[in-house]
């Protein structure tokens, strides 16, 4: 959800720009605060904070896959270096 203190900043910014007297600027920038946070909660925004946290998983899930990468070729280069012994050629 959008940080409160943003529409706050939003809609008194908007109501500034319109010349009115200080009571009816209270409604406008009580209004214009509503339709912010109802047009910002539809868009289906995320925080920087949850953002921020997605990026650390994502970049454990790339260094745990780049890990498991290496150590699948790794094991692929010794099986292939590696002949066959007796036994694996009993059961072929």
């Amino acid at each position: 959800m959008i940080n409160n203190e943003l529409l706050k900043e939003l809609s008194a910014r908007i109501s500034a720009l319109l010349p009115m007297a200080s009571e009816a600027k209270e409604d406008v920038e009580k209004s214009i605060q509503d339709l912010l946070s109802s047009t910002f909660s539809r868009l289906n925004l995320v925080t920087r904070e949850e953002f921020d946290a997605q990026l650390k998983v994502l970049a454990r899930a790339q260094n745990t896959i780049a890990g498991l990468e290496e150590k699948i070729a790794r094991l692929e280069k010794a099986r292939i270096v590696t002949p066959p012994t007796d036994q694996e050629n009993e059961t072929r």
